[in-house]
């Protein structure tokens, strides 16, 4: 009868512990389904184009907003914003995001995109020739394409439109070095990487 006793002790300690471990598991289950979730969202918000407004997410967010600039027309502010995703890439505070050569390529065309479109804008004086402002801005994009490519040469998106700029602007374009006091904002990026 003692074993029999004995016996029902160590089902019971075993059925315990096989509890608390499904007690465990759900918690973790639910936990990771609650992240799943959430970077779901995040994603979905970045597909759509959307301002993230998530504070768990810095480089993400950023990157959102320098995307949402170039779209409603603020050119030099998103350009800036995807300059600050390449040094956020870099070092953000006390967070390192590792970032991918595509993504970086990606961040570049963005860039080109914007610059690009910034010099449309600003196409020709009223006697016909190409303003200061937009050949910078050009030249600017071409870097910034060339940029995207070496660091993803099979960027169909970024070759093509370095033929659509390289169309557009004459092949011996040249430019007066730009007065950084004059420009809108102070911190553009000069030269790119």
């Amino acid at each position: 009868m003692k074993k029999h006793a004995g016996s029902q002790k160590n089902s019971l300690r075993k059925n315990q512990l096989l509890i608390l471990a499904l007690l465990v598991g759900l918690v973790g289950t639910a936990y990771e389904a609650y992240q799943t979730n959430k970077i779901s969202k995040v994603n979905h918000a970045l597909l759509a184009g959307e301002v993230i407004n998530d504070e768990n997410y810095p480089f993400h967010k950023k990157f959102s907003d320098a995307y949402q600039q170039g779209k409603t027309g603020n050119f030099k502010h998103a350009v800036q914003g995807f300059g600050q995703v390449l040094e956020a890439s870099k070092k953000q505070g006390e967070q390192t995001f590792e970032v991918s050569q595509a993504l970086k390529s990606n961040i570049n065309y963005n860039i080109g995109n914007n610059l690009f479109r910034s010099g449309l804008q600003r196409l020709v004086t009223a006697e016909g020739e190409i303003q200061e402002q937009a050949k910078f801005d050009y030249l600017q994009a071409k870097s910034a394409y060339e940029q995207a490519l070496k660091l993803d040469p099979t960027s169909r998106a970024a070759k093509f439109n370095l033929s659509l700029l390289l169309g557009v602007i004459p092949g011996n374009i040249k430019t007066v070095p730009q007065d950084p006091s004059g420009m809108e904002i102070s911190n553009l990026p000069q030269g790119l990487p």
